[in-house]
């Protein structure tokens, strides 16, 4: 679907695409922490876990000091994990090989596969991020059942490259400049990517809603603030009993929606205070690491090689 001419996104290709049925398309999951138990309790401190196909993404509401072990390298897989944290309240205390590194609220860090742990303070949210295969045993996901089976129509994860230098613990600041419209601001690592989206005032301007979908990757819609309505649509297959009614769900703060391809979606803040959401999707969007300047720290993480133009893709 046509983004607002005003939408950076109108300039990715494919921007105008349609999407092609291949099958049932899943059906998103809407996990609502707000209305769920915490999966793990310490002391003030409340801590949910939701899931795609790919990713186990946490929330934790901090009050005081809590900790968990970093999964480090499975062997057969060595996937980066995440700590987000919006506000500066919040301070990371991260030991790796006998050595912490202290990380300040309001950055977003990348820590390699190598056994250690993590250690919050502070009062404040905190999102960490770990891929499936390599999520520690703590992050037990509210929607577990939905990946008792793979979903067909993601494609499997594969890494992309090293970043530059090696792994190593990468933090990156959340207070940039990034895009102007949509106020996007992305970072990536070898195995996903977080948009950490500018926070907005008051409900969207309906006139400029933003339907689109994805072929073949889910997309992990986090509300951090606010209230927001998620429009999802799916494509209509040959078979009339693959249909899915479209939805319009509403969701408070915090909770997290997967959306599955090839639902065409959008989401609406409707909200009269702070909306925040920020977006992870999992492997990195190729078609925004293409666009030059869009990626924050895209000098740190290489993109796969692409093909010369004119070769079998």
């Amino acid at each position: 679907m046509p983004y607002d001419p005003s939408d950076a996104r109108s300039a990715l290709p494919g921007a105008t695409a349609t999407a092609t049925p291949t099958g049932p398309g899943a059906a998103a999951d809407h996990v609502k922490f707000y209305a769920l138990p915490p999966v793990v309790t310490d002391g003030g401190t409340r801590t949910w876990y939701g899931r795609s196909q790919h990713l186990v993404i946490g929330y934790t509401d901090l009050a005081g000091e809590t900790g968990f072990p970093l999964p480090g390298d499975s062997g057969e897989h060595a996937d980066e994990c995440a700590v987000l944290m919006p506000e500066r309240s919040t301070t990371a205390f991260v030991t790796i090989g006998g050595e912490t590194t202290e990380v300040p609220g309001c950055t977003l860090t990348f820590i390699p596969a190598r056994a250690g742990t993590v250690r919050l303070s502070g009062s404040g949210r905190v999102i960490t991020i770990f891929t499936a295969r390599t999520a520690p045993p703590q992050a037990r996901a509210a929607n577990e059942e939905s990946y008792e089976r793979p979903h067909p129509a993601v494609a499997p994860l594969a890494a992309w490259p090293e970043p530059v230098g090696g792994p190593r613990l990468r933090t990156y600041d959340l207070d940039v400049p990034g895009l102007a419209e949509p106020p996007f601001r992305l970072f990536r690592c070898s195995t996903f990517m977080v948009n950490y989206i500018h926070p907005r005032t008051g409900p969207r301007d309906t006139t400029r809603m933003s339907p689109h979908f994805h072929d073949d990757f889910e997309q992990c819609s986090l509300v951090l603030e606010g209230d927001y309505v998620h429009h999802l649509r799916w494509p209509w297959t040959t078979d009339l009993s693959e249909w899915r009614a479209d939805e319009h769900e509403p969701v408070g703060s915090p909770s997290l929606t997967i959306i599955p391809p090839p639902a065409l979606h959008t989401s609406q803040a409707t909200g009269e205070g702070v909306n925040h959401l920020i977006d992870i999707f999992s492997p990195p969007r190729m078609d925004f690491s293409k666009m030059d300047g869009w990626v924050l720290n895209a000098a740190d993480y290489p993109m796969p090689e692409q093909p010369e133009s004119g070769e079998a893709r």
